[in-house]
């Protein structure tokens, strides 16, 4: 039987090199970074190198990243460790309304605590206004953090021009906003460098990288109160000793993207225009819900299949060896809809129906000609299935 994952968006088949890394880690290269025999030299020398191919792939300055136990974190870190620092200087958070948990629950917590927080609404692509943000911008905000990418959707926000408008309202009001971007689902696929933000989050698991490592970059000047303190690691912004198999493959996926990102840019492409191709050909009611062309991260591609069930049609595909999902992978335990296919005003039947398909450097034409015939048989059957019910 076939085997097809088109569930990249949730996580990615590590590349073996960075196995590779990890296991010379663990088993040779074991030292403590903060020892100062040979070993722990040996250690602090790959953490290094790491660090270095990380901010190399952002354009930024090694010391300006701090390696995290994922994107959750380094969100969390991002506006907890703003808010933290600057307990007097504001009260407003601004970020959207289809934003990764990692966002939407510490900004909720902080709503619970007094802090006011301003949720921007999205148009049916998925993408936020750039003049409803310039209008919530006040002298009291601390924060804005919006995604560079959905992870349901693959709806791409206009960082660039939202930072700019956020640094001229700053020039213009003598004001010190800071913003942030989770660039976990664009890290490796777009165009993403330390111009787009004051800080960036990052995932080593969605470029191929191991699990349980992340990076947050901060821009030179910034101060974050640290979430976690006591040996002073990571230059004393998250104590605790480095995860160093975990850093070490994060090192090695980095610099992989660094080198092709533009040839795996084009094959995502190629990979999306084929299967939304085939599927709308195959499928009769499949409805796409991404974004055309340049609104929409290549790699990803929700569909709706109206009036079916989306986790039964799962299964099915399951049956087939084929791995897709209904939506964000953290969100996949919790009742109800989806939140961001709710924002962007999708009917009723849609929500219920919507499957995920996210690709990467690894997936095939031939996996995603099958995947579409397969969707096309099933939806048959269930919709069949489903009519001779109602008789």
């Amino acid at each position: 039987m076939m085997h097809v994952y088109l569930d990249n968006s949730a996580t990615t088949r590590q590349h073996d090199s960075v196995t590779e890394a990890m296991v010379l880690a663990m088993k040779e290269d074991y030292g403590n970074p903060s020892s100062l025999h040979r070993m722990g030299l040996v250690a602090e020398k790959i953490l290094k190198e790491a660090r270095a191919r990380v901010a190399g792939s952002l354009q930024v300055q090694p010391e300006q990243i701090i390696f995290t136990s994922g994107g959750t974190e380094a969100d969390n870190m991002a506006i907890l460790g703003t808010v933290g620092h600057n307990l007097k200087k504001g009260n407003r958070i601004i970020t959207t309304a289809v934003e990764h948990p990692a966002v939407l629950e510490p900004c909720r917590i902080l709503e619970g605590r007094g802090y006011e927080v301003v949720r921007l609404p999205v148009d049916n692509r998925g993408i936020i206004s750039l003049k409803d943000l310039e209008e919530a911008l006040t002298p009291e905000t601390l924060l804005v953090t919006v995604m560079h990418v959905n992870n349901e959707v693959g709806s791409i926000q206009p960082v660039r021009e939202i930072y700019q408008r956020i640094q001229a309202y700053n020039q213009n009001h003598g004001s010190r906003i800071l913003f942030h971007t989770d660039g976990v689902q664009s890290y490796g696929k777009l165009p993403l460098t330390g111009a787009d933000a004051d800080m960036i989050s990052l995932s080593a698991h969605k470029i191929h990288g191991p699990k349980g490592i992340g990076a947050l970059y901060v821009k030179k000047g910034i101060t974050l109160q640290p979430l976690v303190v006591g040996g002073g690691q990571e230059l004393g912004r998250r104590s605790g000793t480095e995860n160093m198999p975990a850093i070490a493959g994060f090192g090695v996926a980095a610099e992989h993207i660094r080198i092709n990102r533009e040839s795996i840019l084009k094959h995502l492409e190629s990979c999306r225009l084929f299967f939304r191709e085939q599927l709308l050909k195959k499928a009769a009611d499949a409805v796409v819900n991404s974004p055309d062309g340049e609104f929409c991260q290549p790699g990803i591609l929700s569909v709706s299949f109206p009036g079916l069930r989306g986790e039964v049609l799962l299964h099915f595909l399951e049956q087939d060896g084929i791995y897709v999902s209904t939506g964000s992978a953290c969100s996949s335990g919790k009742k109800g809809h989806s939140h961001v296919l709710s924002a962007m005003g999708l009917p009723e039947a849609r929500l219920e129906g919507t499957l995920r398909f996210s690709f990467s450097e690894y997936t095939t034409m031939e996996e995603l000609a099958f995947t579409a015939d397969r969707c096309r048989e099933i939806t048959a059957r269930m919709t069949q299935l489903k009519q001779s019910r109602r008789r």
